[in-house]
């Protein structure tokens, strides 16, 4: 068997015809029972008194962080960490423009930091005010080691680290370096095709208000709107404090994936080279299977749906699915996955690396 096949997800169970609703959180809860109940247990179980660093390697826009709060919500907040190093540089950029809170970071940093450039330049490089000085990763792991220091002993899951080919090295002696636990550590790859990525650029939109993200074409909202004047389908936010605001596209979404496709290619690298590594332990999660293997092994509405649109007669918008077929990187035709899916297959191998039988 190819490593193509043995990468592919099996989340069906044989003797369950119950049809679960992903998108609702009391179904989901079901769902996953059903579909991972077994080893959701010895998780639970290994949590008592063990935790873990996950490192979460994939594309822009794979889905890392939404994969992290499904967890969350399976496991809890006591048990689960979600640390985003990108969200934790702009939150400290963010902070240097406050005094007080620049006090506070400039102290800690201080004391924890250990690099080859002073502090001041590193500050200088965090606010762009110096161009020929990158962020130095020993300034960036102070930082995440100044997040991590907020929470209790939990499990965390590290997105958007390593963010380099030169901070693989980096990663394999994480723990070390931000003094966390001598808790076991483990790589969770993502492979997506790019078609799925372009998909997702291309017709995300966000809530003004809120800032929810949805996708016109992949993940609807309860309620849509029609522009005559335009001639398009718009989404409606379904928080009720929006007060029914239109969400919105970004600037150049429409552009897809050319926007981030030098990002891309730096992914695929990185991901092929801790691919590679020895010594530590690695789940790989994949978003999408062949059309003519998804009868075997998926439930239909696992599979992730195109919405489209009608108008009634009333002029009221009639949300309606199809199935939605894409070619993947190897051009075979697929479905793409819903993240529960996926998150079903990263629980089993997580079980299978932290509670072995």
């Amino acid at each position: 068997m190819s490593s193509r096949e043995l990468s592919l997800i099996k989340t069906k169970v044989a003797g369950l015809h119950t049809r679960f609703n992903l998108s609702d959180p009391d179904s989901r809860r079901e769902y996953f029972e059903a579909k991972a109940g077994s080893e959701i247990k010895e998780l639970k179980e290994y949590f008592k008194n063990n935790s873990f660093i996950a490192y979460l390697l994939g594309k822009k826009n794979s889905g890392k962080g939404t994969y992290t709060k499904l967890m969350i919500e399976i496991f809890g907040k006591d048990k689960i960490g979600h640390i985003s190093v990108g969200d934790i540089v702009r939150a400290a950029y963010a902070d240097i423009k406050d005094e007080v809170k620049k006090q506070e970071l400039v102290d800690y940093i201080h004391k924890n930091y250990r690099g080859y450039i002073s502090v001041d330049q590193a500050l200088d490089a965090l606010v762009n005010k110096s161009q020929d000085k990158l962020l130095p990763t020993e300034f960036i792991l102070t930082l995440v080691k100044k997040e991590i220091d907020k929470l209790e002993r939990r499990s965390l899951f590290i997105d958007g680290f390593p963010r380099d080919l030169d901070q693989i090295s980096y990663s394999l002696y994480f723990r070390a370096l931000i003094n966390y636990r001598e808790d076991p550590d483990v790589f969770v790859t993502i492979d997506i095709p790019d078609s799925v990525i372009d998909e997702r650029i291309k017709y995300r939109v966000v809530c003004p208000k809120c800032q929810t993200p949805r996708n016109i074409k992949l993940l609807a909202t309860k309620k849509v709107g029609y522009d005559k004047e335009k001639d398009k389908y718009y989404l409606i936010c379904d928080d009720p404090d929006c007060g029914g605001a239109r969400m919105i596209g970004k600037e150049g979404d429409n552009l897809g994936i050319e926007t981030v496709r030098k990002r891309l290619e730096l992914d695929d690298e990185l991901i092929k080279k801790v691919s590679s590594l020895h010594g530590i332990p690695q789940a790989q999660l994949r978003n999408a299977l062949p059309v003519d293997r998804a009868a075997e092994l998926v439930d239909d509405y696992e599979i992730t749906p195109e919405f489209y649109y009608e108008r009634a007669a009333n002029n009221t918008v009639v949300v309606k699915e199809k199935s939605w077929t894409i070619k993947d990187n190897a051009g075979v035709e697929s479905y793409s996955l819903m993240a529960p899916a996926v998150v079903v297959s990263m629980i089993k191998q997580l079980a299978n690396i932290l509670c072995p039988r």
